[in-house]
């Protein structure tokens, strides 16, 4: 078992604790070796889908981690439809990848203008045609954390459950005592009261407009079953003629490490476009009803910039999005603090050799 994978996802006081040693004969056949030990007789099959608009090594790292996990099957949708990396994905046998063409947006019927439909589009047609037990929406920037095997988790699931859900860690900008290689992540609590007071002790000074102390969704992303007739796979639901996501369960043992802003620059780059059409658009609602003095993310960011410009929105990452000795600390006294080193050039070389030069690969995340 490689180094990278001795660190566990801790759900105790914030530390990170070391897997068991494996040992040889013990199933440890791959650099994930911890999460592809022997499962049920019938072993229960499970996919991904996901909508991407991404580089090319981003693409393939995300695809090389949840190959390694053990995935049946990844439904890949290229927005751009002359992506590159079509031709490497398509030479996968467990990958299926669709470019975004022309001549598929008319199969679906047209090609809506907003990306967060273009998602809904693609992954219901997934749905339709997934040949694996259970189908997971997720983005390009975040990979499944689970200390067993998913088809595992997944098997344990009663067959009235067609839902379900995976809650996400938010990955913080690395910090000046960060070590290389290393991500900390940020979880925060189910119960929306808890989570909502944790924010504003943990952040002090914006915590109290925001979900969690969270910069993205704090909803997580569903795993279907996919079966149901007419269901719409949706971002963070499955919505269907027996209701949204039937027979819901919670993956508790599972989390999503969403790498929503993995450093300064990224957010940045990202920033204006998640402030007009992204996580941060205008229509969403505010973390704290308006009455109680909330903020949606849209009219914090705008008020932020009115005042300050760039540095008041470099001011606030420092206290939300990045890796600190004293968030650290106000994290790990709530059980909030996950730290994960994900040996992704590594699996991206095992998976998918020599597809991307070394000096493509190794810019900002």
């Amino acid at each position: 078992m490689s180094d990278a994978w001795s660190i566990a996802l801790s759900r105790h006081a914030g530390r990170a604790e070391p897997l068991p040693a494996a040992t040889p004969g013990d199933g440890a056949e791959t650099e994930a070796g911890s999460l592809r030990s022997a499962g049920p007789k019938r072993e229960v099959t499970w996919g991904l889908v996901s909508t991407i608009k991404a580089p090319a090594h981003k693409v393939l790292d995300f695809a090389a981690w949840h190959l390694e996990m053990g995935a049946h099957r990844l439904f890949l949708y290229l927005d751009d439809p002359e992506d590159p990396v079509f031709e490497v994905l398509k030479a996968h046998p467990r990958i299926r990848p669709t470019l975004c063409d022309r001549r598929h947006w008319k199969r679906l019927g047209r090609r809506p203008e907003k990306h967060q439909p273009r998602q809904t589009m693609n992954a219901t047609q997934a749905y339709a045609k997934a040949d694996v037990d259970w189908l997971a929406h997720i983005d390009v920037d975040e990979f499944l954390i689970a200390p067993r095997p998913m088809a595992e988790v997944l098997s344990a699931l009663p067959d009235t459950c067609h839902a379900a859900r995976v809650r996400p860690v938010e990955a913080l900008a690395p910090g000046a005592d960060t070590p290389p290689g290393t991500t900390r992540f940020k979880a925060c609590a189910l119960d929306r009261g808890t989570r909502l007071a944790q924010s504003a002790e943990v952040y002090p000074e914006f915590g109290q407009w925001l979900n969690g102390g969270f910069l993205s969704h704090v909803a997580g992303k569903i795993f279907a079953r996919p079966g149901l007739l007419g269901a719409e796979f949706r971002i963070h639901n499955l919505k269907t003629a027996e209701g949204d996501n039937p027979g819901q369960q919670e993956l508790s043992e599972v989390e999503l490490a969403h790498f929503h802003a993995p450093h300064l620059e990224a957010w940045l780059a990202a920033y204006r476009f998640r402030l007009e059409q992204g996580s941060y658009r205008a229509e969403l609602k505010p973390a704290r009803a308006r009455d109680k003095g909330g903020l949606s993310m849209h009219e914090l960011f705008t008020l932020i910039e009115a005042e300050e410009g760039e540095t008041g929105l470099r001011r606030f990452f420092a206290e939300v999005g990045q890796d600190s000795p004293d968030l650290r600390g106000k994290l790990a006294a709530h059980g909030l603090l996950r730290e994960l080193s994900l040996p992704l050039d590594s699996l991206r070389e095992k998976h998918f050799p020599g597809a991307v030069p070394d000096h493509d690969a190794a810019g900002p995340a």
